[in-house]
């Protein structure tokens, strides 16, 4: 197990090598929403970009000088759609993004109780477990592993409006995961991107409990279609709901 923890140190593997042996909150969504999709790898976009650039800023700061990005106004520029070819990249940052993010990090290192926080020390950093989950293998990686917690990096377009983006992205489920991997409580600490306000949320057990009943849901399509003895063929599945 520890030769398996040392793989999964690597980005590389644990999203795409080794790591492909184990399932993870990322899962969760396409399981429940559109299991056809499971196993397809997701393609980059911008929302990514900005998380993990936020993300290597404040702790691994050595990945985070290797973010490429393009001094032009849009997307749509010529000069923007052939740096992607030079590059060959599926997306790119632009420098007026980069520069808010890195604002964004200053902001959340200016809070001294964030910081201490985030910064304390015998923190570790992009931690990642395996561990057997209601019967099937899970992987997670914590951003930071403090001595009684988790804590948990988010950027959110409304910091008032989070504890239903936390509903809609599955931090419930991730919550739930990141309990059973970890042995101790995840907390979020989030910021905004428009607004720069702060915010430090705390899940009820009320939410980790929807999580593990997520997880639970998750996995019964998982036996279901992908299991040892599937019971039904993917081209059967279709959504059914009452309208009222």
């Amino acid at each position: 197990m520890e030769n398996i923890i040392e793989l999964l140190k690597d980005d590389s593997n644990y999203y795409e090598g080794v790591g492909k042996n184990y399932l993870s909150n990322s899962d969760i969504g396409t399981l429940l929403t559109n299991p056809k999709m499971f196993g397809v790898s997701r393609e980059d976009n911008k929302n990514f970009l900005d998380g993990r650039y936020f993300h290597q800023l404040l702790i691994e700061p050595d990945k985070a000088k290797d973010m490429r990005f393009v001094d032009t106004s849009t997307r749509t520029t010529k000069e923007y759609k052939q740096f992607l070819i030079d590059n060959d990249l599926p997306i790119a940052m632009l420098l007026k993004e980069k520069l808010e993010i890195e604002n964004l990090v200053s902001q959340m290192k200016s809070n001294l109780y964030m910081f201490d926080n985030i910064y304390k020390e015998g923190n570790q950093y992009e931690v990642p477990a395996v561990a057997e989950i209601k019967g099937l293998m899970w992987k997670g990686k914590a951003d930071i592993v403090c001595d009684d917690m988790l804590i948990d990096l988010k950027t959110t377009s409304s910091i008032h409006d989070f504890k239903y983006s936390a509903r809609k992205y599955n931090y419930d489920s991730q919550c739930y995961i990141y309990q059973q991997l970890f042995n101790r409580p995840l907390v979020f600490y989030v910021i905004d991107k428009g607004t720069g306000q702060m915010g430090i949320f705390r899940p009820s057990e009320e939410f980790v409990k929807r999580g593990e009943d997520k997880v639970y849901r998750a996995i019964e399509v998982y036996h279901t279609f992908f299991g040892e003895n599937p019971t039904r063929d993917l081209s059967d599945y279709f959504i059914e709901e009452v309208l009222d």
